[in-house]
């Protein structure tokens, strides 16, 4: 085992712990332990962690709240650094909200309505992070992160930091520059409207009620796990593919929503991944469309092989 006496002796405003299950910190709730998982404080935190991890050629996986997340049966390797609940502070500035890139979706779109600004009601049901959700351009109910981001503060893989006007970002369908380039949202500017607090309320209280109704949010997910092919939609195709209700282990294709895998109970990476497999072949054999994951899978599965 190594001694990690770089890290144990770093001086951070957050905290590290090691052989963590990423079953904990994913909301799949299955996944191998991380070796070291550095829970990041500040902005100076992530910085350093990063830089160190570089220098040292050190492998290093970003998380934030982990809802986009497969982790594999072994684990992952390095260091695992969370951007969650210790690095989530906002502030309201007339019609503009800045937060730091661990704050969930979910509590942006409260601050929101709270401050009477329009715009976010759509990223109230969305169980992810705002770095996360700004790297992958995050979206449902016809909004997308891109669409309100102002400017990012990004750390960009060669260690410098700054400022990134929307334009630069490229927003596509859940992906960006920001993704591509391999870089750290560190925090974001969201451009929203004037509005009623009550016609807020109301609008995410309706899109809370949809989300109810139609996702099987009683079990644990990724959300989506598919992207969505070009003029169609997953769930419908792996519904006509005879697949609800379809299960490896403890995974499952939901009954109520086929487009998510579920988590019913003891399920492993492994049924998730065989799933996955079995959804694809099934599909591709009755329409002849590839699913792309949605979800990143990472790690090593159980006896050490990374893929």
């Amino acid at each position: 085992m190594r001694e990690w006496r770089w890290l144990r002796e770093a001086r951070l405003d957050g905290r590290v712990e090691w052989n963590v299950p990423m079953a904990e910190l994913t909301t799949l709730r299955v996944g191998g332990p991380a070796e070291a998982v550095v829970f990041a404080g500040s902005e100076e935190d992530v910085c350093w962690v990063t830089r160190a991890c570089r220098e040292r050629g050190e492998q290093l996986t970003l998380l934030g709240r982990g809802s986009n997340l497969l982790v594999r049966d072994g684990g992952i390797g390095g260091v695992v650094l969370c951007l969650g609940a210790g690095f989530s502070d906002a502030a309201v500035r007339g019609n503009t909200i800045e937060a730091q890139a661990g704050m969930s979706l979910a509590n942006l779109a409260l601050a929101a309505r709270d401050a009477g600004l329009a715009g976010l009601e759509f990223a109230g049901g969305i169980p992810g992070s705002v770095g996360g959700a700004a790297a992958m351009n995050a979206g449902a109910y016809g909004g997308e992160i891109g669409q309100v981001l102002r400017r990012a503060r990004l750390l960009l893989p060669d260690g410098t930091v700054r400022e990134a006007e929307n334009a630069e970002l490229r927003f596509a369908y859940r992906t960006s520059a920001i993704l591509q380039q391999g870089a750290v949202v560190l925090r974001a500017v969201f451009a929203l409207e004037t509005g009623e607090k009550a016609e807020i309320a109301s609008r995410m209280a309706e899109l809370a009620a949809r989300r109810r109704e139609k996702q099987p949010l009683q079990y644990p997910s990724a959300g989506s796990f598919f992207k969505r092919p070009q003029g169609d939609f997953a769930g419908r195709l792996i519904e006509e593919a005879g697949l609800k209700g379809r299960r490896v282990g403890g995974a499952q294709v939901s009954e109520k929503h086929a487009g998510f895998l579920i988590n019913v109970g003891g399920a492993t990476a492994a049924d998730f991944l065989r799933l996955m497999e079995e959804v694809q072949a099934a599909v591709y054999e009755k329409s002849g469309v590839h699913l792309e994951p949605e979800v990143r899978i990472l790690g090593e599965d159980e006896g050490g092989t990374e893929r």
